[in-house]
């Protein structure tokens, strides 16, 4: 990045010095963005400048001419950048309406946006400059007019706009006229063979699509359709089933289940207690049985062992 440029006078004089530090900037250097300061501070210099329409003041470096330049440079250093969106908005901040850009402005415009295939941002930019009054009696009013026709409104299919601003200018004679309506007559049935052509390859590859989609279709459709009756077959075969004999045989296991457990932690508890008071019923009601005396019972401290004494 190079300094800051020095402190020149006011007005177009600061304002070639700056452009002639943008161009170097630009071409020798390749320092774009310091290119586009240079330019923008020259713009700026300028101030709002001279209405459109008046005479340029004196000498090489007029105001308009200067501002002109200021703004070529500044288009190529966007460009370079990549931000070529950014020009249109850019370039109007300094002329404020599409009527007063000067007409190499316009026609870079026109070209760059033709160039990265956007030529529809130049399409309401150019219709004004072209009908603007004052634009129609300048010397580039037709080489533009052709850069027009054939880089935004013919490559847009606009044929109707376009005859409609052909016969529209005063300043063309009938011989004039008929050239540009001819050439716009060409250019619509270019257009309408294109546009035939690819009807055609579209219609060629609908059947080779349709054959594609509809064997997909189909293996979909059997595959839905085996998916479909195996779930039939288990919904059936589940509604099939005994619901009241499995919930009873169900229960019924549930309560042997339960009862066993229930016993078996009975017995475990009352084993030894429960053999003490047997053998204690069967002595006391030995006599029925005719037996004359049952051994003493001799019981251990723990009521596991029992053993009897003669």
């Amino acid at each position: 990045m190079r300094g800051e440029p020095p402190a020149w006078a006011p007005g177009p004089a600061q304002a070639a010095a700056l452009l002639e530090e943008a161009a170097d900037l630009l071409v020798l250097h390749r320092d774009f963005a310091a290119a586009l300061e240079r330019c923008e501070a020259g713009c700026d210099s300028l101030g709002p400048g001279p209405e459109p329409g008046t005479e340029p003041g004196p000498g090489p470096e007029s105001f308009a001419e200067v501002k002109r330049s200021l703004c070529v440079v500044g288009i190529q250093a966007l460009a370079e950048m990549n931000r070529w969106r950014e020009v249109l908005s850019w370039v109007l901040q300094y002329y404020h309406v599409p009527e007063h850009l000067p007409p190499k402005v316009l026609e870079l415009c026109m070209l760059l946006y033709s160039r990265v295939g956007e030529p529809q941002v130049m399409l309401e930019v150019g219709s004004s400059w072209l009908r603007a009054q004052a634009n129609q009696s300048l010397p580039e009013f037709g080489s533009l007019l052709k850069l027009y026709l054939a880089q935004v409104l013919l490559p847009l299919g606009r044929f109707e706009g376009a005859e409609e601003l052909v016969r529209g200018c005063a300043v063309f004679d009938s011989q004039q006229q008929l050239e540009f309506l001819s050439t716009i007559l060409e250019s619509r049935s270019r257009w309408a063979q294109r546009e035939e052509t690819r009807s055609a390859a579209e219609e060629q590859q609908d059947p080779a699509t349709e054959t594609v989609l509809g064997v997909l279709s189909q293996k979909l459709l059997t595959m839905f359709t085996l998916l479909r009756r195996a779930l039939r077959s288990m919904s059936n075969h589940f509604y099939l089933l005994p619901y009241k004999k499995m919930l009873l045989a169900t229960f019924l296991l549930y309560l042997v289940v339960l009862l066993l457990h229930h016993c078996h932690s009975f017995t475990n508890w009352s084993s030894s207690s429960d053999r003490l008071g047997q053998l204690c019923f069967l002595q006391s009601t030995g006599l029925q049985f005719g037996t004359n005396c049952l051994p003493p019972l001799k019981v251990s401290p723990c009521f596991g062992d029992l053993t009897r004494e003669c």
